[in-house]
């Protein structure tokens, strides 16, 4: 058996918005922002996954800088590690930002979010300037307590790269839409979790297990406001799938406890 590696500290976004009423619908479906990950990736490549990565230095000198965000109380560093990556990489892959301004304490508007996209998030990206220096020149906060932890995936032993990530719920802010990087990610879509799930088994698209499970549990969710209310009450179950090699592919077995509809699933293969 292949030795185990190390699981890296990750976060992810699932950034909803309440979709437009269809036709003979009082409401429309939830939608969640997802981007292709480009072919040349090493992990996921060509899959269609939420924004998110792994938590770096960087993230760690913001933790000890409580001017640069609010709605950290209570949290360990740690987990102010993994909201303030979350939201670092999704404004990198996206260019949503989740922020406030430091003087009001005001959300920033889609107008501001833009700009500073435009005028850093190349850079950013291209690791010729810090996040941190980005939000102390803007006069930012990151707005930590819009994240609401949804699940806590685990890579299974003996894969080559691993990583323990978590997943966060969080309203996307009034008009910002949202656009792919170019660079790892090649397309970006607003779509509905059942209309994800339904492409991932025709094979439109390419999705993660993980993906597929929470887009899954999250299609069962009427609006933005109840997914928040259903992930607030949620006690998150940490998931390492056991994995077993099957002759069709792969089966895994998690907590049935973790709320996804089953403990064994079998799958052609994991992301």
């Amino acid at each position: 058996m292949a030795a185990t590696s190390a699981s890296r500290p990750a976060s992810t976004i699932l950034l909803l918005r309440d979709g437009a009423p269809a036709d003979g619908k009082s409401r429309g479906e939830i939608e969640v922002f997802m981007m292709v990950r480009h072919h040349q990736i090493e992990f996921n490549s060509g899959a269609l996954v939420f924004p998110g990565g792994s938590v770096d230095a960087g993230d760690k000198e913001i933790v000890a800088r409580s001017d640069l965000y609010s709605g950290g109380e209570g949290l360990s560093e740690a987990d102010r590690g993994f909201r303030i990556a979350a939201i670092r990489e999704t404004f990198e892959e996206s260019g949503i930002l989740l922020a406030r301004s430091k003087g009001t304490g005001a959300p920033i508007d889609a107008k501001r979010a833009g700009e500073i996209a435009d005028a850093h998030r190349v850079a950013l990206n291209e690791h010729k300037i810090g996040f941190l220096d980005i939000l102390a020149d803007n006069d930012l906060q990151l707005a930590l307590d819009t994240l609401v932890p949804y699940a806590h995936w685990i890579t299974p032993e003996g894969m080559p790269k691993r990583f323990d990530t978590w997943f966060f719920l969080a309203a996307a802010p009034p008009d910002q839409l949202g656009a792919h990087d170019g660079r790892e990610s090649t397309d970006s879509i607003w779509v509905s979790p059942r209309e994800a799930v339904e492409g991932g088994e025709s094979g439109r698209f390419k999705l993660p297990f993980p993906t597929t499970r929470n887009l899954i549990r999250l299609a069962k969710q009427p609006s933005v406001s109840a997914a928040l209310d259903h992930a607030r009450g949620l006690s998150i179950v940490t998931v390492m799938p056991v994995m077993t090699k099957t002759e069709t592919g792969r089966q895994l077995r998690i907590p049935r406890e973790a709320g996804y509809d089953g403990e064994v699933f079998e799958v052609a293969a994991i992301g």
